[in-house]
């Protein structure tokens, strides 16, 4: 018995969905469209005989639910989802084939993710069980995606809410000392451009960044006459100074949104000799991007003015990242960081609106 005969034969009602659906039945035979469409009539419904043209719609129209015959001309339904998949990964697809022996493996239906398959030549309501299973998946599935994006928007506030105190306190920092205004931002530059060289990720890359940006948060702590201090600091005074990393960690362990950056925070003092502070790590004990964080915080404090004493020559500054290499920095760090000012110093100057000393006299 052919399924437009069973059809008007089965009581059988498709429970409607809270969202609205956008459904699509492809088959080669009108009357298979004609009979579904009245099961389907509380939904937005289309069907269509050609599976070439059916292709190109769904390249321009959204369908939550595709339910497709397996014997058509001129390409088979595995064929046409093949299609489908190349650039649709979300839509929900049923297979109906009313032909046993000429299905498709059970191989190809899992690598095509076709989520529902059944024949033609079984009973009416098994098909419309499938369908209603298939409506209720894509309606879970919208359940799940607004969820989702509703904790995605309440993430991103709170993120939002958390920055923008942790840029408050960062600008507090650098106004408290006009010798480094400015240095956070750089430091964070130089990071992202060594880590681009090192090839990391674009979600490391933002993790990098902004561990690079706070990295200093910590000397809010510290009093102003000993940031301000003109000339060298006491043993006491360097102490306090040391204390920066730990009090920047604290600052940022309450918000377990910016936990990721609290490593970069609490290390980028460490030495890659161990004789750094707070806590003597040393090599790969230390975590990697503080690693980088080390590199770019050092050169910054070299090419910048200081109430001590002026800035170094770029020159000299690159030749004493190599004379500190494997004591005081990661030389893989370093090397990486030698590579990104070959190629690329005319542009950072530009970015950062800065010149390099060159000569003892500019």
């Amino acid at each position: 018995m052919r399924l437009r005969d069973n059809i008007q034969k089965e009581n059988y009602k498709i429970v409607t969905s809270f969202y609205p659906m956008y459904i699509i039945v492809v088959d080669d035979e009108q009357g298979i469209i004609d009979s579904l469409s009245i099961f389907l009539n509380k939904y937005y419904f289309k069907g269509m005989t050609d599976p070439l043209a059916a292709i190109e719609l769904l390249k321009q129209e959204h369908f939550d639910l595709l339910i497709l015959d397996f014997l058509m001309s001129p390409i088979h339904g595995d064929q046409v989802v093949e299609e489908i998949r190349k650039f649709n990964r979300d839509i929900y697809i049923l297979l109906l084939t009313g032909h046993k022996d000429l299905a498709p493996p059970l191989e190809t239906i899992k690598k095509l993710d076709i989520q529902g398959y059944c024949e033609k030549s079984d009973k009416f309501d098994q098909i419309l069980l499938l369908i209603e299973s298939g409506l209720k998946s894509v309606e879970q599935l919208r359940i799940i995606k607004d969820i989702n994006e509703k904790l995605e928007d309440a993430y991103t506030s709170l993120r939002e809410a958390y920055h923008g105190t942790m840029e408050t306190l960062r600008l507090a920092v650098d106004a408290k000392d006009t010798y480094t205004a400015g240095h956070s931002d750089r430091v964070a530059y130089y990071s992202k451009l060594i880590g681009e060289k090192l090839g990391m990720s674009e979600e490391d890359l933002q993790t990098l960044y902004e561990g690079a940006l706070f990295h200093d948060i910590g000397k809010i702590g510290i009093p102003d006459s000993v940031l301000k201090k003109n000339g060298p600091l006491s043993d006491d005074e360097y102490d306090d100074i040391k204390t920066h990393p730990s009090i920047g960690a604290h600052i940022l362990m309450p918000a377990k949104i910016f936990n990721n950056l609290i490593p970069i925070v609490a290390s980028h003092h460490e030495r890659y000799d161990g004789k750094g502070y707070p806590a003597k790590l040393s090599g790969e004990n230390i975590p990697y991007m503080a690693r980088i964080v080390a590199v770019a915080d050092t050169f910054d404090a070299m090419t910048s003015d200081r109430s001590y004493r002026p800035r170094f020559t770029l020159i000299k500054a690159l030749d004493e990242l190599e004379r500190v290499k494997g004591t005081q920095l990661d030389p893989s760090m370093v090397d990486a960081f030698l590579l990104v000012m070959k190629e690329k110093k005319d542009q950072i100057e530009k970015d950062l609106d800065i010149e390099f000393v060159h000569r003892i006299d500019d």
